[in-house]
């Protein structure tokens, strides 16, 4: 004999996968905002390069990156979405032509799951009558509200998130203008730590390993642009 369903109680669990489409939008941003003008900065200050040349160098990147932020993003996701509508179009189209085979392949996904036979065939009828097109959608592509793509949502987070995340390099530059490159490196390292360490509260991940691997590759990024910055301007 099977248990009784409990009642509904006050216990309400919080789940992070709602937030799973401006999280990786957002969080992609601000770190490639912070580590695209940082690392940038930090080249073209390593080449000894005049204050003036430095702010330029990081209001244009912020500039550039935040627009193609904003364009690959846009056009990423709406391949994405136009991939969804196409596949709801084919599934709306088989309902009106073989609904008894789609009723059937619904059923046969519930007892892949682990309903009983007569239970799936009853869930299967009363998710049909309900909505077929949203049952399909949601157990047999795996589309639901939370995962739809939204193109314009996703290239404005994305826009705005590298916007912010450009913006400390830059005002350490500012502020520290005689030791500008180490201003930059340190002031870029604290934020990637605080970075890190958002996302991974946002996403309900374990911080520490966050913080970590955005610090190491982000001072591997700064490294790097900062050994061909010096070397430049030795040349120059």
């Amino acid at each position: 004999m099977s248990s009784p369903v409990p009642p509904p109680s006050a216990h309400a669990e919080e789940h992070y996968v709602t937030r799973a489409g401006w999280l990786r939008a957002t969080v992609l941003g601000a770190n490639d905002g912070l580590l695209s003008t940082g690392s940038l900065m930090v080249g073209v200050a390593a080449a000894s390069t005049s204050q003036g040349h430095l702010i330029l160098t990081g209001i244009a990147g912020i500039a550039a990156g935040a627009m193609s932020m904003a364009a690959g993003e846009y056009v990423s996701v709406s391949s994405q979405s136009d991939a969804e509508r196409a596949d709801l179009l084919r599934e709306q189209a088989a309902l009106a032509e073989h609904p008894h085979a789609e009723l059937a392949e619904l059923a046969a996904l519930y007892r892949e799951r682990g309903l009983p036979e007569k239970l799936a065939s009853e869930v299967a009828v009363a998710l049909t009558e309900h909505d077929a097109l949203a049952a399909h959608a949601r157990d047999e592509l795996g589309i639901t509200d939370h995962s739809t793509a939204r193109p314009v949502q996703a290239a404005v987070a994305s826009a705005l998130s590298f916007l912010v995340g450009g913006i400390p390099p830059l005002v350490a530059a500012l502020i520290v203008p005689g030791q500008a490159l180490v201003a930059i490196v340190v002031v870029t390292v604290v934020t990637l730590v605080a970075l890190g360490a958002a996302g991974a509260r946002l996403g309900g991940a374990r911080v520490a390993p966050a913080v970590v691997r955005v610090v190491m590759f982000g001072m591997l990024a700064m490294a790097v642009t900062a050994v061909v910055g010096r070397l430049f301007g030795a040349v120059v």
